[in-house]
């Protein structure tokens, strides 16, 4: 696995001037075979890749056999990076701190970055603001940078649908260092946990009573938990609230094995501790890799991931069968009025037979 790419390989150009490899392979708008699919990716091509995504992505039944044909072609190519999901309290300065981490590993290590930035979704005009790219200064005109923004769509965990699927585009592309940021809710996000290698919680000075009141939720999965803002004149509070972390993660059993967790400081604006966060990093890839830990938590993760796809496969298939769609309205109309409770409404609709219209539960015939 890649845990660093060599020292002294050039430096990132800016905008102005996108690579030759960059540019569509087909006319706007004309559909992509899966074998320019593959060669875009594998050649770096940052709008197939995201191409790709987007065709994972969607929701149209005769896009699914072409995204599933091109993911599998994929796979070969994925797997070797360094997965790291960050999260944190709303304000923590979450994608101004991946851009200087960003920035720290090309410039030192001449590395390349794929962040995938998880925004949420309004449940009332469905739309998404998608704006932490602009908070990425730097990885935003590097062109060793991919930046995927993605809507929830109503997906808890804060993180997208297809999340996983997206981080092994990007490895196949050739990005040995994956960012997943997700929305920053809270207590919720702990979805990501099964989708990387390395979890980082952020927070920021004063945040020391938060912390606590979310440590179960989140920071018992922690790998790290970072003090953001630590300049001017935070860098007191921001002592204090590192000390609360430490005392927090003490009290928590580890996550990773042979790993603890510790509790940082940095300045996202100025630099300071980035470096420190890096190598943590570095640290925890290499113990997990030697240990055989990491390889482990992969083949859970995929293990994971193959049974919420089973779910999400059964649930389609349950609600496509016509009997179902023909009952669920008037269910739905009992349950909303109040005549129905949801878990007696759930059980007669789970109870039809498909094959003949009844009930497999007498108790349960309408």
């Amino acid at each position: 696995m890649k845990v660093e790419a060599e020292a002294g390989q050039s430096k990132p150009t800016y905008a102005g001037t996108e690579p030759s490899g960059d540019r569509c392979l087909t006319k706007r708008g004309e559909r992509l075979s899966v074998a320019q699919y593959v060669s875009g990716i594998q050649a770096g091509n940052r709008t197939i890749l995201a191409k790709a995504i987007t065709l994972i992505e969607s929701s149209r039944a005769s896009d699914r056999d072409l995204a599933e044909e091109v993911m599998e072609s994929c796979l070969s190519g994925s797997g070797d990076s360094i997965r790291v999901g960050i999260t944190g309290v709303p304000g923590a300065g979450k994608s101004t701190l991946i851009d200087a981490l960003g920035r720290y590993v090309i410039t030192v290590y001449g590395g390349k970055i794929a962040v995938l930035a998880v925004d949420p979704t309004s449940q009332v005009g469905g739309g998404s603001i998608l704006g932490d790219k602009t908070r990425m200064n730097f990885l935003a005109s590097s062109d060793k940078t991919f930046i995927r923004p993605s809507p929830t769509r109503g997906v808890l965990g804060g993180v997208a649908r297809h999340t996983r699927e997206a981080i092994a585009l990007c490895e196949a592309a050739g990005y040995g260092n994956v960012f997943v940021e997700t929305v920053g809710v809270g207590q919720s996000e702990t979805a990501v946990r099964d989708m990387v290698d390395f979890f980082l919680l952020v927070t920021i000075p004063g945040a020391g009573d938060e912390l606590q009141g979310i440590k179960r939720g989140v920071t018992e999965m922690a790998d790290a938990v970072v003090i953001n803002k630590v300049d001017g004149d935070h860098i007191h509070a921001a002592e204090r609230a590192r000390a609360d972390a430490e005392a927090a993660l003490h009290l928590l059993p580890a996550y990773s094995q042979g790993w603890t967790s510790p509790a940082l400081m940095c300045s996202a604006r100025t630099g300071r501790g980035i470096p420190e966060i890096w190598s943590c990093i570095l640290d925890h890839h290499s113990i997990g890799a030697s240990t055989g830990w990491l390889n482990k938590l992969r083949r859970e993760q995929r293990l994971r991931s193959f049974r919420e796809n089973v779910e999400a496969g059964l649930w389609e298939l349950f609600v496509s069968n016509p009997l179902v769609k023909q009952r669920m309205p008037h269910l739905e109309q009992e349950v909303a009025t109040g005549s129905l409770s949801a878990v007696r409404g759930a059980r007669k609709l789970l109870s039809l037979h498909p094959s003949d219209g009844t009930t497999a539960d007498k108790n349960c015939r309408t």
